[in-house]
């Protein structure tokens, strides 16, 4: 006997368990994105099962997580309802699937970044900019052992876009981090092509915290966007990804 994964082919009874996770997460999101208004009556669990494709336990299992973590209450003989407009999130963003996905994310980043380093550059302040360096000197200390260190290298690409002053920055970059980590992990596998590559890349960081530091933002503008533009090249070897 077999079920629908979400959006996948049959699976054997032996992976069910995965099935209320996977649910679970995709009507997780759905609230979090705003999909549903407070107190929007969720579809029924006949309905669930057939958007899903899968039994109709595996949804009231998903329901009963989902009630759990606060998202939803249930009224008996009337259905489940989302609880309140305070668990949604401003942006939600579905799983990297793909290389084109990972190449979005960067065109993403390029279109972003470059102006939330400006406003950094605009409105930093001591506190925000001790952040900023703290990521570096992680990140200097780890080219100085040859090694990359994705964890640094994202703090310090969102401590500028909070030092931005505008949290749709800092919640955009909150959002992507899955996403974000995932490039900087194949970018750091890049690095190691080349002697100098990781000291390049920690220049890179530098200069731009620097143009931030001293409140020059067109120069923090255009450092980032040159930043982004190469890693990508990296990654990629100079070549757009193929398929979608």
């Amino acid at each position: 006997m077999t079920e629908q994964r979400p959006g996948k082919g049959p699976v054997a009874a032996s992976n069910r368990k995965s099935l209320p996770d996977e649910v679970f997460q995709k009507l997780m999101r759905s609230i979090k994105s705003g999909a549903y208004d407070p107190d929007e009556r969720l579809p029924t669990e006949h309905d669930l099962a057939a958007e899903f494709q899968v039994s109709r336990p595996t949804i009231r299992e998903a329901l009963r997580r989902l009630r759990e973590q606060g998202l939803i209450y249930s009224r008996r003989g009337a259905g489940s309802f989302v609880r309140q407009a305070g668990v949604r999130e401003p942006l939600g963003f579905g799983s990297l699937e793909s290389i084109a996905d990972l190449d979005r994310c960067y065109e993403f980043r390029i279109t972003v970044e470059p102006e939330a380093a400006a406003q950094a550059a605009l409105r930093r302040g001591p506190n925000t900019l001790e952040v900023i360096s703290d990521a570096l000197g992680l990140m200097r200390d780890a080219t100085a052992q040859s090694r990359h260190r994705e964890d640094a290298d994202f703090a310090f690409h969102l401590a500028i876009a909070e030092a931005s002053g505008n949290q749709y920055f800092s919640t955009a970059m909150q959002a992507l981090k899955e996403h974000i980590a995932v490039g900087m992990q194949f970018h750091g596998l890049s690095l190691k092509a080349s002697s100098d590559a990781l000291d390049a890349v920690y220049r890179e960081h530098k200069a731009i915290f620097d143009a931030i530091r001293d409140g020059q933002s067109d120069e923090a503008r255009d450092l980032m966007r040159r930043h982004l533009k190469g890693s990508r090249d990296r990654l990629f070897d100079g070549r757009q990804a193929e398929g979608g």
